[in-house]
């Protein structure tokens, strides 16, 4: 449990959010070009497709935060 509240925390991080934005930038947008890119050129948007788009960018940063919260716990 200690390890999911230190996780969960390292979301929010000053020294992890820039870091993992980054990720979350380049690889949420890859990701959504591939699975959305389609539907928003042609205005097929779905309100569920918009979150579906949202938690393409939400997985890579969460991924990142989570990596560098691992790295961190390790180094102390």
């Amino acid at each position: 449990m200690r390890h999911l509240t230190g996780f969960l925390q390292a979301l929010g991080d000053p020294e992890i959010r820039p870091g993992a934005a980054r990720v979350a930038l380049i690889v949420g947008t890859l990701l959504f070009s591939i699975n959305h890119g389609s539907a928003l050129a042609k205005g097929n948007m779905t309100p569920s497709r918009w979150l579906a788009g949202l938690i393409t960018y939400a997985v890579p940063y969460s991924v990142s935060a989570h990596g560098r919260y691992s790295y961190r716990s390790r180094q102390s």
